[in-house]
C-alpha cells in the first residue's frame, strides 16, 4: 500500500491534472490517499502464477469499457497503463503531440530475450486509438496463451508483446539497440517505440556499476528490491520539494538482483 499511494502521490506532482484510476481483484479490500485514485474492479485470476496474464485481459477489459463509454462523454483522456512501482517525474502529456500520429507506445530496450518492457503503454484515448489498442492487446493475450504459458508468472506478457512485434515489423530488431524513438505498424496499429532509458529507467543492478542517468529521464521503474528506494526518494522529495534531489538520492542508492 506504501508502493501504491506513492505512485499516485508522484503523478500528482507531475501530471496533477491526471486521473489514477487502479486495475484490481474485485475481492481485494483497501484504499489509497484520499481522493487520489479511484478503483476499476476487474473479475478475472489474480493469482501469483496468472498475474501477468490476468494484466494483459485487464487492459483489454479497461479499454473495453472505455470504447462504450466514449460517446457519452465530452472531449477524450489519453492513457498511460504502468506498473504501480513507478514514479513519473515529467509529465507525459507531450507523447501525444510530438507523436500525432501514434495509436499506442510501448518502451524498448538493448535486451535480446526481452526487448519490449510491459510496464508502462501509452494509448491515444480516440476511439480510433483505443480500438488499435485493444487489437493489439488481443493479439499479445493469443501468443501469450499459445507461446507463452510456462513463462506465465513473469515475464510472459514481455515474451508474447515482442513476438507479436517482431511479427510484424522484423526491421525493428535492429532499432532496439540504440536509444532513439521510432514508429512503425504492427497488425495496422501506429506503434511509437520510446526508449527505455527516458521513459522507463531503471537504475542498475549491482555496487559500482553506475555511471550516471539520462538527464532527459521522465520515468524512473523501482523493479525488484529497488522498490524501497522509490519509498525514500518519494520521502526525499517531501523534505527538499526538488525532483533533482529525489534523483541524486536514486543515483546514489540503486541496487537488485532482478532486473526484468
Amino acid at each position: 500500500m506504501a508502493i501504491l499511494n506513492t505512485f499516485t502521490n508522484f503523478i500528482k506532482v507531475s501530471m496533477p491534472r491526471s486521473n489514477v484510476i487502479i486495475l484490481t481483484d474485485p475481492d481485494s479490500k483497501f484504499s489509497v490517499n484520499q481522493g487520489s485514485a479511484t478503483l476499476m474492479p476487474i473479475e478475472g485470476n489474480y493469482s501469483r502464477g496468472n498475474l501477468m496474464l490476468q494484466r494483459i485481459k485487464s487492459y483489454i477489459a479497461f479499454l473495453e469499457q472505455k470504447l462504450v463509454e466514449f460517446d457519452r462523454v465530452e472531449g477524450f483522456n489519453h492513457f498511460v497503463l504502468t506498473d504501480s512501482d513507478i514514479a513519473v517525474v515529467d509529465d507525459l502529456g507531450h507523447i501525444f503531440k510530438k507523436y500525432p500520429h501514434c495509436h499506442l507506445a510501448l518502451t524498448f530496450r538493448n535486451n535480446k530475450g526481452q526487448p519490449l518492457n510491459s510496464g508502462f503503454v501509452a494509448i491515444r484515448g480516440t476511439r480510433d486509438g483505443i480500438t488499435k489498442a485493444v487489437a493489439f492487446f488481443k493479439q499479445v493475450l493469443e501468443a501469450y496463451n499459445l507461446k507463452y504459458m510456462k513463462a506465465s508468472r513473469m515475464l510472459g506478457d514481455q515474451l508474447a508483446l515482442a513476438w507479436v512485434v517482431k511479427s510484424h515489423l522484423p526491421s525493428a530488431l535492429r532499432k532496439f539497440s540504440k536509444h532513439e524513438a521510432f514508429t512503425g505498424e504492427v497488425n495496422g496499429a501506429s506503434v511509437l517505440f520510446l526508449p527505455c532509458a527516458v521513459y522507463n529507467w531503471t537504475p542498475p543492478e549491482g555496487a559500482g556499476q553506475f555511471h550516471g542517468m539520462p538527464l532527459d529521464v521522465k520515468v524512473v521503474h523501482f523493479k525488484g528490491s529497488r522498490k524501497r528506494l522509490m519509498l525514500e526518494a518519494w520521502n526525499f522529495y517531501n523534505s527538499t520539494s526538488k525532483l533533482s534531489d529525489m534523483m541524486c538520492l536514486i543515483l546514489r542508492s540503486g541496487r537488485t538482483k532482478y532486473d526484468f
